[in-house]
């Protein structure tokens, strides 16, 4: 983590830090306190190093999530390459009459597939083959906005918390 750093921390609470959001630790959030607590310095340069600290997991974060995104285009270009190879040999097996071929390490061969419906009026299907899904979903602006224009909502309630602003 500290090779990605945007900021320069001291080295006890980089250390500290370190070893604290290391997801292999899985440390109760008990124990983050105690060693945060127990780190020398006044509240302020404890604040400060923190927020530096957090500064430099959201860029690692952020780098993951960029990364993770590239990944995913890269594994649906191969995959859609792979289909696309298969579909020519299936199609150039299927031109050539050829319905087996066997090599040393594996063997390619046309199959019939099991059996598939297709459905292409669903309106004329019977009653007996269909299925009601009934969902839900709360819609919390609509709630929110009735209660902020005076209405009581059952079973809702608005509430105010506070957020740390790191700018």
């Amino acid at each position: 983590m500290s090779n990605l750093s945007l900021y320069q921390l001291s080295g006890n609470y980089l250390q500290a830090l370190d070893f604290l959001t290391d997801p292999e630790m899985d440390l109760p959030i008990e124990a983050i306190n105690d060693t945060l607590e127990g780190l020398s310095g006044e509240l302020e340069d404890k604040a400060i190093n923190v927020a530096m600290f957090l500064k430099n997991m959201e860029a690692t974060a952020e780098a993951i999530k960029n990364a993770e995104v590239e990944m995913a285009r890269r594994r649906k270009a191969l995959e859609n390459r792979v289909q696309w190879f298969k579909d020519y040999l299936k199609g150039s097996m299927l031109h050539t009459g050829i319905s087996k071929i066997e090599c040393p390490y594996f063997k390619l061969s046309i199959q019939n597939n099991p059996s598939a419906v297709n459905v292409f009026d669903e309106d004329a299907i019977p009653l007996e083959f269909k299925e009601q899904v009934i969902s839900w979903k709360i819609d919390k602006t609509a709630i929110k906005n009735a209660i902020n224009a005076g209405k009581t909502v059952e079973g809702a309630a608005l509430t105010n918390g506070k957020r740390l602003v790191i700018r």
